[in-house]
């Protein structure tokens, strides 16, 4: 990679970015807030650690992670992504409820109706 061509992270660190840059195919120069945000909560080196340990086939997919749970930390510092997923679960316990309640009102609507249909039978 020549040196006007550096990616995020090579900018950010202001560093020459190497042809074999491990940051490059995952953090463009197009979008520099998201290695800004994976070094403020990760670091450059423990992002690179990891990158290293893994594959290269999975590399794309924790880099995705590691920016998703970065950009929550920047955005709620206390809770982060937990606090995204406790209100997920919060709205899924409470969609639970309401078809609970809805299948217990259905159920005995129907009772209802049956009830009414076997007394006109019975009387007809």
């Amino acid at each position: 990679m020549l040196n006007s061509r550096r990616c995020a992270a090579c900018i950010y660190l202001r560093r020459k970015c190497p042809r074999d840059c491990l940051f490059a195919p995952y953090f463009p120069s197009s979008n520099p807030q998201r290695f800004a945000n994976v070094h403020k909560i990760f670091g450059a080196s423990n992002t690179s650690k990891m990158l290293t340990q893994l594959p290269v086939d999975l590399r794309a997919v924790a880099v995705d992670c590691m920016y998703f749970e970065a950009t929550s930390r920047v955005r709620c510092p206390v809770y982060g992504c937990v606090g995204i997923i406790t209100a997920l679960v919060q709205q899924i316990t409470d969609i639970q409820y309401e078809i609970a309640k809805t299948k217990a009102e259905i159920a005995l609507y129907s009772a209802q109706q049956q009830q009414m249909s076997e007394n006109k039978d019975s009387q007809g």
